[in-house]
């Protein structure tokens, strides 16, 4: 993906966000069946503006938790990092996905293993306003040549007193 990413590319992040997820059951496994709940962000530059942190509560149909995406910039490479954090295994991040935008979406991508198996996972963010934002996340156990989107989030600014 040729990029023209910058460090000010999650700007549109920073403050208070309502989530609305959605997210397959089983991945990889053909699963059809869609679960829904509802989650909080909140998301403040570090590093001088060449990266971000975001703090998230996911309202689980099976109890809430907490998690942290971290994003870093490179300047030499132009390129996004960014590791997920999940406060049920705090000690694991999951592997970085590599990226950045370009005509407003950003896609980042890693090697990562599924059950075992190696999988292709890919970020996604689109649909960016002020206001708005949309993030999917699809796994591919061929490469990358066939993608099966498994979690959605659709993000609405929050007063910032929230």
């Amino acid at each position: 993906m040729n990029t023209s990413s910058t460090p000010q590319d999650f700007d549109f992040l920073i403050g208070h966000w309502k989530v609305s997820h959605r997210r397959l059951k089983e991945r990889l496994l053909g699963c059809t069946d869609w679960e829904r709940f509802e989650g909080r962000c909140r998301m403040w530059p570090l590093l001088g503006g060449l990266g971000n942190i975001d703090d998230n509560v996911l309202e689980l149909p099976t109890g809430p938790y907490r998690a942290a995406s971290l994003r870093t910039y490179d300047p030499a490479t132009r390129q996004w990092a960014i590791w997920w954090f999940d406060g049920r295994n705090p000690h694991r991040p999951d592997p970085p996905v590599i990226g950045g935008f370009a005509a407003g979406v950003g896609e980042f991508q890693c090697d990562d293993e599924l059950r075992g198996q190696p999988v292709r996972v890919r970020f996604r963010w689109s649909g960016i306003t002020p206001t708005t934002a949309h993030w999917a996340q699809a796994f591919s156990a061929d490469g990358g040549q066939t993608w099966e989107t498994n979690w959605e989030m659709d993000f609405e600014r929050l007063p910032e007193a929230a």
